[in-house]
């Protein structure tokens, strides 16, 4: 097994690990909390290491400049802005904003997949 094979399989690991992980907290958050370790009173803490890890992903991705990994993060993000508008509208709640956040994410996304269309490299 080479050293690229390995790296493949640990990610794949880890993705599984991580999905087991997002599983558990939809199954029972309780639970999750529990077996994360997290706690509710620290939220506003991990979400801002969140959203700083949520920039570190974008600005690596165009530091990258490959528009296929643009166009993933970027489905990926839209895809926490309307998770999270959902969540918030099911309870009456103002979404506006993470509906706005998905939808940015989205022309973004496409953007990269126009530019990767095109042929035009970073």
């Amino acid at each position: 097994m080479t050293v690229a094979t390995l790296t493949l399989v640990f990610a794949f690991l880890g993705a599984v690990f991580t999905g087991s992980l997002a599983f558990l907290f939809l199954r029972d958050p309780e639970r999750a909390l529990v077996a994360t370790t997290h706690r509710l009173e620290q939220l506003p803490k991990v979400m801002a290491d969140r959203y700083i890890a949520f920039t570190l992903l974008a600005l690596g991705a165009v530091v990258y400049g490959d528009f296929k990994v643009i166009a993933y993060l970027f489905a990926v993000y839209s895809f926490l802005g309307f998770a999270d508008a959902w969540i918030y509208s099911r309870i009456g709640k103002s979404y506006v904003k993470h509906f706005a956040a998905g939808v940015l994410a989205i022309i973004v996304m496409i953007t990269a997949l126009l530019a990767l269309n095109s042929g035009v490299t970073a």
